[in-house]
């Protein structure tokens, strides 16, 4: 009989908010803990180490300078936290970041990429947010960088962020499906056309629902891709979750992020999670925390009944056309780049 090792999930804190406009996300990563993050995941069959906080450079709480608000802090933070990142993953470990601002996310993907990239994986990115997150300096109205993670992995940053994984750009706009978008700048949303990422905005979600829609952005996948979750917690509706510092109206409800959450889990496949953007500053009493590590402990496994895990529900005819369509458009896709 053979014993299946037990994986190992590693906490990872950032305490910054330096990519952001509003003060407080700082405060993210004790909130989470409070709120039991480590229990929830080993309740699922992980062993869970606490890495404890990485450290940077305070928030200088300066203006924009050529077009972005504290470029060498967010460049200090996201280095060290893709270095945390990728020891963990060197090691065979899930890493959680537990954020801070979602700038953050660029140190965590590089990681991710560098490592698929060095071991012949591919990767597949779920970008959980209101935002889409792929601002440029000449594009952005604040010069936030927590509005322009993903077009700096794409390519599309200061150098340093750019090549922060030693490749660049870190990934390609095609191993993205954004979630929940309901908040783009204009300048923002041509920009995401003429890259072609794939957006299921809350209009998607409104129209096919949530369970084609999740279908839709996990098709394809393989026993060799690494799945990344970056999940921005003002991707929930605020009305359940009004603890993070940009709130959008009209998001996934309670049960549609828990749908989510588990069609994720039944791939399998998840291999590392961002979880950016709580401040608990804004928060009333930790609530936002506490339905955050609800909603990560459904990712790695929580569910009334006991479910086919994705590799079986794939079998279904329905699920064969839709993975289909997916594959088709994914191919076209990559024919027409050079």
């Amino acid at each position: 009989m053979t014993v299946r090792p037990v994986r190992t999930a590693a906490l990872i804190g950032a305490p910054t908010d330096v990519g952001a406009a509003d003060r407080g996300s700082s405060m993210g990563p004790e909130a989470l803990r409070v709120a039991g993050l480590g229990d929830a995941i080993a309740r699922h069959g992980l062993k869970v180490i606490d890495r404890g906080n990485v450290g940077g450079p305070p928030n200088p709480a300066q203006p924009p300078v050529g077009g972005y608000r504290h470029r060498a802090e967010v460049f200090e933070w996201n280095r060290n936290v893709h270095d945390a990142v990728y020891r963990d993953l060197e090691q065979g470990n899930l890493p959680v970041l537990l954020g801070g601002d979602h700038s953050l996310g660029i140190g965590t993907i590089s990681a991710v990429a560098r490592h698929c990239r060095e071991n012949g994986k591919d990767l597949r990115i779920l970008w959980l947010d209101a935002h889409a997150d792929f601002n440029t300096s000449e594009l952005s109205p604040s010069g936030n960088l927590h509005g322009m993670p993903l077009a700096c992995l794409c390519g599309f940053g200061p150098r340093e962020l750019v090549e922060l994984g030693g490749a660049a750009p870190a990934i390609s706009p095609r191993w993205i499906r954004q979630i929940g978008i309901r908040s783009v700048d204009s300048g923002e949303k041509r920009f995401v056309h003429e890259q072609g990422l794939e957006v299921f905005d809350m209009r998607s979600v409104d129209e096919m629902g949530v369970r084609q829609v999740m279908d839709l952005a996990l098709a394809d996948m393989h026993a060799n891709t690494h799945l990344h979750v970056s999940f921005d917690v003002d991707f929930l509706d605020p009305e359940i979750a009004p603890g993070v510092g940009t709130t959008v109206p009209g998001g996934p409800s309670y049960r549609e992020a828990q749908l989510c959450m588990e069609m994720i889990a039944d791939t399998g496949a998840l291999a590392s999670l961002d979880i950016v953007e709580l401040n608990p500053a804004l928060d009333v009493r930790n609530k936002t925390a506490a339905l955050a590590v609800d909603l990560i402990e459904s990712l790695f496994g929580k569910s009334t009944l006991i479910r086919r895990r994705f590799s079986e529900q794939a079998r279904h005819p329905l699920r064969q056309k839709i993975n289909k369509r997916a594959y088709g458009r994914e191919q076209a896709a990559a024919g027409g780049k050079h």
